[in-house]
């Protein structure tokens, strides 16, 4: 049964009339459910850590649309967090972390091999999200990419805090490379812990990437993705990995011709005509329906779904929203955004 679940078959190349669907951030405060669990565990890091609490988050969404694929309930910043980082979350404020300023900050943080320890509760997560999961869902595990994990680390958290990470990198270049390598070895080992614990697809989360250009992106983006990819395909080659190297616009395409990942992941600003003719020739394209179009519904949320679909449809495809869902998208149009695209 696992090798013709539809998010597998459509990470292996394979076309379909209607595409696989989830979508990113799938659990969250948009379903009565999740707030109630949420509320249940107390905050937010207590939801991540306890097993039982965060299976239960992540399945929500799936047995109420549908969707072909359960992620992991987990943040990106939990590595952070076993390095060292002291971190916590505020509503409303988002997350809160120890400011990196310093060489010798780099220098302090844990070892990489930290991880698994410090991450355990995590894991436990994923061995009941497969045994409980439906039949046909493909269990994702994910990590954030080390530029992206490096951005919130230097700026203590701010949602809008590339700025002092650009300076770091500009001002502590050697210092910035150490932080970079600590984050891809702790990576490394948080997805492979993830796939023996039975993720069956992991992704990474390059949420920031598009902040950076020219060589910065290519020591920043592609080679710290690119060696995170390399080292998970050598120990687990049959694993699909998904690659969300957001706003990077033309740049896919790179990502696309070195044919290193199983899957790239599309935001809203990319034509999917474009992504049809310069990415699918050689790669999965997961993407890319505008989310605002859950909060507004109607006959645009229609048109738009059915017209990626179609865009998309001469070869194989994820169906996903270009970032996540947002708080305030209505539960009606996400069925009906589910509805169309198996109907399509």
């Amino acid at each position: 049964m696992t090798n013709q679940k539809p998010l597998l078959k459509a990470l292996r190349g394979e076309s379909a009339t209607a595409p696989p669907v989830w979508i990113m951030r799938q659990a969250g405060r948009y379903l009565p459910e999740y707030r109630a669990i949420r509320s249940r565990a107390g905050d937010f890091l207590s939801l991540c850590y306890t097993p039982e609490l965060a299976a239960e988050a992540s399945l929500q969404p799936v047995r109420r649309f549908g969707f072909d694929a359960t992620i992991l309930f987990s943040d990106i910043l939990l590595v952070a967090q076993a390095l060292g980082s002291d971190l916590e979350f505020s509503d409303g404020r988002g997350p809160c972390l120890s400011r990196i300023s310093t060489p010798s900050d780099v220098d302090g943080l844990r070892s990489a091999d930290s991880v698994p320890s410090c991450l355990q509760p995590i894991y436990e997560t994923l061995r009941i999200l497969l045994r409980d999961q439906p039949a046909n869902a493909t269990l994702i595990g994910f990590a954030g990419s080390p530029w992206t994990v490096a951005t919130y680390m230097i700026s203590g958290g701010n949602m809008r805090g590339q700025e002092p990470a650009v300076k770091f990198l500009d001002h502590q270049r050697t210092a910035f490379h150490r932080l970079i390598d600590r984050l891809v070895d702790a990576t490394i080992i948080h997805l492979s812990e993830q796939i023996k614990s039975g993720a069956e697809v992991v992704k990474l989360f390059d949420t920031w990437a598009g902040r950076l250009n020219g060589a910065d992106f290519d020591d920043f983006v592609v080679q710290p993705n690119n060696r995170i990819i390399d080292a998970v395909k050598s120990e687990f080659p049959e694993v699909p990995i998904i690659l969300f190297p957001r706003h990077a616009g033309r740049r896919y395409a790179d990502f696309a011709a070195a044919n290193v990942v199983d899957c790239l992941a599309i935001d809203q600003t990319v034509d999917p005509d474009w992504a049809a003719k310069r990415l699918q020739p050689t790669t999965c394209v997961q993407g890319n329906l505008d989310p605002s179009l859950l909060v507004s519904g109607g006959q645009p949320l229609v048109d738009a779904t059915l017209q990626l679909v179609n865009s998309l449809s001469g070869g194989p495809h994820v169906f996903n929203l270009g970032h996540g869902i947002t708080p305030d998208a209505r539960i009606e149009n996400v069925e009906l955004m589910v509805t169309t695209v198996r109907s399509s």
